[in-house]
């Protein structure tokens, strides 16, 4: 979830640690930063009068001062709170109940101990031996690690190991072939992480401003640019959903070539369980796409060609894919990196939810394997709104299953078993939608026949909800922001709104969009006591709705009237065969000027003009 919608979904006094924070970089950094003052000087000073969009670009502003400070505190604290960032940081945990994360804390705890008992039976097997086998090499390191903890005290200072010392321990375990994961459970031996009062440490990150913690709901949340950060200081290029996609494009021999590498069994050891053993062993991307899913004899070439030829097969969409080995993996993982924005708009978000559900038919076990993938909790209902606020793509859910199994769903699917299967399921359903946007108003007027002679198969009782869907990603393509979480926040059981659009931090416009078969439409009295009572639910929520649109194929005289007299509310109508016009003509532009104030006008809106001046 981004820091925008994070800091939208909670109150002033949840904010306040990080706010508290963010001001006190900004102060020192102001001096010698005159963009920072000058976006300062906009809020007259006072950070905490400032609206969430305000906040975002200082926060980014500041970013590079967060990180030292935020390094500078970590190295500050004990064990446990490395461990609660490893977890927080993983795909899936940066929304997430208090409850929960305590349960995964307990998990990781478990099996850290468990892996230290291992390798210290390893390591006092080997302590005396002259050869350096595994174990030998695992005891130097674990000598070393005692060494840079441990010295501190010479001094009289309290243990701790730094950030110069850390970064040399790496480099030993790099050369001695230990993953991250064996790393951590050796300095576990050393600096055992604290079993319980994980809280105790959700709170420390609070107090630092790494995280923010709803009280109401009991929920932990930290923003995808502060995840980032995290993600750099632990020396991760790349998040596991993005390294999980690369895996699955390396042959069983570079699998095995990585395990071996580090020291792992990969005789009698099923290919999904090699992928599954290099993500928890932490291996970092760099170093696999260096060398270590090479044979030793390969040549730089050899090298540089294979990584050409994954950059196809993970159909990353690259201008140049460089000269040099070090080149190529830089544009592998920039382009992973940036790719989420680029991954949901692939699809709508009637699309993803279109995809989710087919998937699901097609491959039952999907459910299962998105909580275990992304260790969502059991009771926590899953749908395309809660993935997009934890920044799962559609990319992302395909990439989950195998690729025998995608290959399963593609042929389930009836698809081409000519190119990327990936590919052609996501291709299937961005056409579906945009053959119900070209026939938007036979939608409008829920014209059966038309639809079925464009090729389309929907049932009359599905025409109301696709339209509500479709109206949603028009909106979605004109650049609007259509606030899901805000929506489903002001909704009750009863009373169901169809759409609300946030213009920004506090104002937003409420859209109704209205199927009619026969004539125009006319019910102004229960769409005017419906779009009234969205309204107040807004405005107890400390929104400002500016405006109410509503969407239909056509409106009576009576109903545009009765709009245009309503003293309660604002009111804006547009046909449908309207809003398809504005939407062919923002498509048609090169550079389109679309602005929400254009739905702002009352009445019934002139779309020929809207369309005219995009």
């Amino acid at each position: 979830m981004k820091l925008a919608q994070v800091l939208s979904s909670i109150n002033q006094v949840e904010k306040s640690k990080f706010i508290s924070c963010l001001d006190k970089l900004c102060t020192s950094a102001i001096p010698d930063d005159k963009k920072l003052a000058k976006s300062v000087g906009k809020i007259d000073g006072l950070i905490k009068n400032a609206s969430g969009s305000e906040i975002t670009i200082l926060f980014s502003l500041v970013s590079s001062h967060f990180k030292a400070a935020i390094q500078e505190q970590i190295d500050m604290s004990g064990a446990q709170i490395g461990l609660l960032i490893n977890i927080l940081t993983r795909d899936g945990n940066s929304v997430a109940r208090t409850s929960w994360v305590e349960s995964l804390y307990s998990k990781e705890w478990d099996q850290l101990k468990k892996s230290s008992k291992v390798l210290q039976e390893e390591i006092e097997l080997s302590r005396n031996s002259d050869d350096f086998c595994r174990g030998k090499l695992l005891s130097i390191y674990h000598d070393c690690v005692s060494v840079a903890f441990l010295n501190d005290q010479k001094i009289n200072r309290e243990a701790r190991i730094t950030d110069d010392e850390r970064s040399i321990l790496n480099t030993l375990a790099d050369k001695l072939n230990i993953s991250m994961d064996e790393a951590a459970a050796i300095e576990h031996l050393i600096n055992p992480v604290p079993q319980n009062n994980a809280l105790d440490g959700l709170n420390a990150l609070r107090e630092m401003g790494v995280l923010f913690i709803n009280r109401k709901r009991s929920e932990v949340l930290i923003a995808d640019e502060v995840v980032t950060i995290l993600n750099e200081l632990q020396g991760k290029e790349l998040a596991d959903k993005h390294t999980l996609r690369v895996l699955r494009s390396f042959s069983d021999a570079e699998l095995s070539n990585v395990l071996k590498h580090y020291g792992k069994k990969v005789r009698g050891i099923e290919r999904s369980e090699k992928v599954r053993e290099i993500i928890h062993s932490r291996v970092p991307i760099r170093y696999m796409l260096q060398r270590d899913i090479f044979a030793s004899n390969e040549t730089q070439n050899q090298r540089k060609e294979r990584l050409k030829t994954l950059i196809s097969e993970l159909d990353l969409n690259v201008d140049k894919i460089g000269t040099t080995l070090e080149d190529r993996i830089d544009v592998i993982l920039s382009t992973l990196n940036q790719s989420a924005n680029d991954e949901f708009n692939v699809l709508s978000a009637a699309g993803f939810k279109e995809l989710y559900a087919t998937l699901l038919i097609h491959f039952p076990k999907l459910d299962k394997l998105l909580r275990a993938e992304f260790e969502l909790e059991d009771n926590e209902d899953i749908d395309t709104d809660k993935l997009r606020s934890l920044s799962i793509t559609p990319v992302d859910i395909l990439y989950l299953l195998d690729n025998d199994q995608i290959k399963a769903v593609r042929d389930k699917m009836a698809l081409s078993k000519r190119g990327n299967p990936r590919q052609l399921i996501l291709e299937s359903f961005s056409n579906a939608n945009d053959k119900l946007i070209e026939n938007y108003s036979a939608l409008a007027r829920r014209d059966l026949a038309s639809l079925k002679n464009a090729a389309i198969e929907i049932s009359e009782a599905e025409i109301g909800v696709k339209f509500e869907e479709i109206t949603k990603e028009i909106f979605e393509t004109l650049n609007l922001v259509v606030d899901e979480d805000l929506r489903k926040s002001i909704n009750t059981a009863k009373d169901q709104a169809d759409i609300i659009i946030s213009l920004s931090d506090d104002d937003v416009i409420i859209g109704e969009a209205k199927t009619c078969k026969n004539g125009d439409f006319a019910k102004y009295s229960t769409t005017s006591r419906q779009v009234k009572s969205y309204v107040s639910r807004c405005e107890n929520q400390g929104k400002r709705v500016a405006q109410v649109l509503i969407i239909a194929p056509s409106f009576s005289a009576d109903f545009i009237e009765s709009a245009e007299m309503d003293t309660e509310v604002n009111i804006s109508l547009l046909e449908a065969e309207g809003l398809k016009k504005i939407y062919d003509a923002y498509k048609a532009r090169r550079n389109p000027k679309f602005s929400a104030k254009l739905l702002t006008k009352g009445g019934l809106l002139k779309a020929d003009l809207i369309a005219r001046n995009i």
